[in-house]
C-alpha cells in the first residue's frame, strides 16, 4: 500500500544492510524505499498479476520476486530492471527465497510443488514433488543444503536440495501451514499456522519441540532473529509477537494494527518491519515493543511517514 501502492502490500523483505525495504504489492509492483526517510527509490515493472513475495539477494544488488502471473523475476535494484523470468510453475508462485550464496532462487507454488532455478541462467533445476496442496512458504537452510516448505496440506516437509529428495515430513498442524523458517543454526524450523500458534521443531528428528500459544486467530508470518534467541509472528489478530525460543513464551505484543498484520526482523535483530491490510507499514523497537515509525497511505494514492513525536516525511502532495 504504502509509498504509491494502490491495492494491498503482500510482502516485505530488508535489504542486508537494513537501509532499504523491498514491497511487493497486489498492484503487480515492487517498491523499493529508504527505511529512514520512508522514501519511495524505485519501481519495479513487469508482473501481469500480484506480486506474492519478494526476497533481496544476498549481496543486496538483486531482487526476487513470485506473482500470480505463475512466474518469478529476477531484478536489478541498482536500476528497477527486469534481468530475467523463471517460468515452469503452473499456477501463482506464493513464496520465494534465495539461496546463502546467491546463485539459485527456490519457489513454492498453488501448484504443490518447490522448484530450485539457476539465477544465472533462469533454467529451472529441479522440481520437489510431495505436497498434496499447495506449498504456501519456502525457506532455505543457512548452509545452502536443505530446503523447507509449509503446505495447505497441513505439514512442512525438508529437502535434500542437491537431490530434490525429501527428507521427513513434520506432522501436527491441523490447519494451513502458513509460514516457515529456518533457525540461523539450521537446528530448528518454525512454523505459524492457521490454528493460531506457532511450533518449533527439531530439524534431525522431525519431531516437535514446542507450541507458542497467544494468537486469537491464524498465524500468517513467523520468523526467528538473528542470533536465533527469539520468534517473531505476525497474525490474523492484529497483533505482532516476540517470543523466547527457549521456552515458548511471549515477552510482549506489538499492538497498534486494526487488520492482519505480517512482521520480519531487521538484518541486525533490533527492529521489525510489519505491514498490514490496515493499510500501513510500520517499524518497531524489539526491546521496548514501541511503534518507531508509520507509513500510512491515503485513499488518493499519497502517503505519510508518521513517527511518535510527529510528521516527518511525505510524498508530494501528501
Amino acid at each position: 500500500m504504502q509509498l504509491g501502492h494502490t491495492k494491498w502490500i503482500t510482502s516485505i523483505a530488508f535489504s542486508p544492510d537494513g537501509r532499504y525495504a523491498l514491497s511487493g504489492s497486489e498492484d503487480k509492483i515492487l517498491r523499493l524505499w529508504e527505511i529512514a526517510t520512508g522514501k519511495e527509490i524505485r519501481q519495479f515493472k513487469g508482473h501481469t498479476s500480484d506480486v506474492n513475495s519478494v526476497s533481496f539477494s544476498p549481496d543486496g544488488k538483486y531482487a526476487l520476486s513470485g506473482s500470480e502471473d505463475d512466474t518469478l523475476k529476477l531484478w536489478e535494484v541498482a536500476t528497477g530492471n527486469e534481468i530475467r523470468s523463471f517460468k515452469g510453475h503452473t499456477s501463482r508462485v506464493n513464496s520465494v527465497s534465495f539461496s546463502p550464496d546467491g546463485k539459485y532462487a527456490l519457489s513454492g507454488s498453488h501448484d504443490d510443488t518447490l522448484k530450485l532455478w539457476d539465477i544465472s541462467t533462469g533454467q529451472e533445476i529441479k522440481t520437489f514433488k510431495g505436497h498434496t496442496l499447495r506449498v504456501t512458504s519456502v525457506a532455505i537452510s543457512s548452509d545452502g543444503k536443505y530446503a523447507l516448505s509449509g503446505s495447505g496440506d497441513h505439514s512442512l516437509k525438508l529437502w535434500e536440495i542437491s537431490s530434490g529428495r525429501e527428507i521427513r515430513t513434520f506432522t501436527g498442524h491441523t490447519e494451513q501451514v502458513n509460514s516457515v523458517a529456518f533457525s540461523p543454526d539450521g537446528r530448528y524450523a518454525l512454523s505459524g499456522s492457521g490454528h493460531k500458534t506457532l511450533t518449533q521443531w527439531g530439524i534431525s528428528s522431525g519431531k516437535e519441540i514446542r507450541i507458542f500459544t497467544g494468537h486469537a486467530n491464524r498465524v500468517d508470518a513467523v520468523s526467528f532473529s538473528p542470533d536465533g534467541k527469539f520468534a517473531l509472528s505476525g497474525s490474523d489478530d492484529y497483533t505482532i509477537k516476540l517470543w523466547d525460543v527457549s521456552t515458548g513464551k511471549e515477552i510482549r505484543t506489538f499492538t497498534g494494527h486494526t487488520n492482519s498484520a505480517k512482521a520480519i526482523f531487521s538484518p541486525d535483530g533490533k527492529n521489525a518491519i510489519s505491514r498490514s491490510r490496515d493499510g500501513t507499514v510500520r517499524i518497531w523497537d524489539i526491546s521496548t515493543g514501541k511503534e518507531v515509525a508509520q507509513m500510512v497511505r491515503f485513499t488518493d494514492g499519497e502517503w505519510i511517514v508518521i513517527t511518535p513525536e510527529g510528521y516527518y516525511n511525505s510524498s508530494a502532495n501528501g
